[in-house]
């Protein structure tokens, strides 16, 4: 697997490009800001990118997404739940002082155990709400690696007092969905460190309790 990420935006986030290393075939995983970074970065790790993947639809992981999509002619995935707050976007960057987003339409609503390729990649998608009511995270088995967006963080779990959150929810996502998960797969966060499910199953104070 081709990967790379990306600290994007005034928020640190994490915006990760992953190709196929036979094809170049490729996608963008919650490009967030500084469109003119990721495109450059695109274009010398030669990646025809077919796919925009959404963990969520909060304002700081949706910043370059118009101008990626122009760029590429990349299709939009995004759970429809989150629908809201991609409308919602400028009033939330007026309250964080945040530029306002681009506006854009999303081309596919994404469904948990939906399945897509990425030339020779293969991705599972798995519904975890929580931090959003459209949370998602993107499992891909044959390279041991998933992207979870803001549902974790090493050491830590995502927020659930913004709109349509919910801690009960997010903790219920990460015990079922993602801390079944091998444990030696690499887990991609939206914000922060790369860490392990092992890592996180043996040190994150959230997750003790459950196990």
């Amino acid at each position: 697997m081709i990967l790379e990420k990306l600290t994007v935006h005034d928020f640190a986030v994490n915006c990760f490009l992953v190709g196929c290393p036979d094809t170049h075939k490729g996608l963008v995983i919650d490009p967030g800001g500084d469109a003119d970074l990721i495109i450059e970065k695109v274009q010398s790790l030669e990646l025809d990118i077919k796919a925009i993947l959404l963990t969520h639809g909060h304002v700081d992981h949706i910043g370059a997404v118009a101008p990626i999509q122009k760029s590429t002619g990349a299709e939009i995935y995004m759970d429809p739940a989150d629908k809201f707050l991609v409308e919602n976007a400028p009033m939330h960057a007026a309250m964080f002082g945040l530029d306002v987003p681009e506006r854009f339409n999303v081309n596919h609503p994404l469904h948990d155990g939906e399945i897509f390729k990425i030339g020779d990649l293969e991705f599972s998608v798995l519904s975890t709400p929580g931090h959003s009511p459209g949370g998602s995270s993107f499992y891909c088995q044959m390279a041991k690696r998933v992207f979870v967006g803001d549902t974790l963080f090493m050491d830590s779990i995502g927020r659930s007092d913004l709109p349509g959150g919910d801690q009960n929810q997010l903790l219920d996502s990460i015990r079922s969905k993602i801390m079944v998960l091998p444990k030696d797969t690499w887990v991609g966060c939206g914000h922060g460190p790369d860490t392990t499910i092992e890592r996180e199953l043996a040190h994150n104070p959230f997750l003790q309790q459950a196990y």
